[in-house]
């Protein structure tokens, strides 16, 4: 049995940050790999995403899925489609359908509005949350109804600080246009730095009108059994590596 994580700021609606136990996957992608993007069995990762699906009542073929490229794009799901648009979020207002997002370091982002009963699912790694992933996702869900001050966010597991070292290249990409965001970050070894994703992302949110926004605490670097990581994947010179899923219906 499926124990996704949980947020209270949530619980008017079905989520979960689900982690890699329980599913049918073996050796480097142990446990429940959602990603069809790995190298993984085809067959077993279906098996994996059905499981999900099922955990939450529908068919497999509710489950909505981008092909995620680490942009700034967002996708109004009106109607279910096994079609893959290049995107990283999606937003609905149609029940029935799971929104998923995949990740293995990058932050899967949750939306909702209880009162518009309009939900968003964002992919948001460095990258993505610089350029306005985030801001779009609520754009949408505003098309659709919703109003930014009533949205709750919910930040799912992903490298925490202590985990996510960079260099200084990185923090003048992040900080070239807003100076504001050296705050998120820490002096580490020699040139290297900690970078604080998490803020970074809070922040962004809170500044564009989300009231309650939360982290669920939970580093996928620092708990290999529990979650997958690309980064540890790299560290053990592994070949692949397994990918999470984040989903969110009406």
């Amino acid at each position: 049995m499926l124990k996704p994580l949980k947020s209270d700021l949530l619980r008017g609606v079905e989520h979960g940050f689900f982690t890699r136990l329980g599913g049918h996957s073996t050796g480097i992608y142990q446990g429940l790999n959602c990603g069809r993007g790995s190298e993984d069995e085809p067959a077993i990762v279906r098996a994996n995403r059905s499981a999900v699906t099922t955990h939450f009542g529908g068919p497999e073929a509710s489950l909505q899925s981008v092909h995620q490229i680490h942009s700034k794009d967002v996708m109004v799901v009106e109607v279910g489609s096994l079609d893959t648009p290049k995107a990283d979020a999606m937003v609905t207002s149609t029940p029935g359908l799971v929104l998923g997002i995949l990740t293995a370091d990058c932050q899967p982002v949750l939306f909702y509005d209880a009162q518009a009963k309009v939900i968003g699912a964002a992919h948001a790694g460095s990258k993505g949350a610089k350029t306005g992933v985030l801001q779009n996702t609520i754009t949408a869900m505003e098309t659709l109804g919703a109003d930014r001050c009533n949205i709750c966010a919910v930040i799912g597991p992903s490298i925490s600080q202590k985990a996510y070292e960079v260099g200084p290249d990185f923090l003048d990409d992040v900080c070239d246009d807003d100076t504001k965001a050296l705050q998120f970050f820490a002096k580490g070894k020699g040139d290297r730095y900690q970078f604080d994703l998490q803020g970074y992302s809070l922040e962004i949110l809170r500044a564009n009108g989300i009231r309650q926004a939360e982290w669920t605490g939970h580093c996928t670097y620092s708990n290999p059994g529990k979650f997958y990581s690309y980064r540890h994947s790299v560290h053990k010179k592994e070949h692949d590596y397994g990918r999470l899923i984040a989903c969110i219906t009406l």
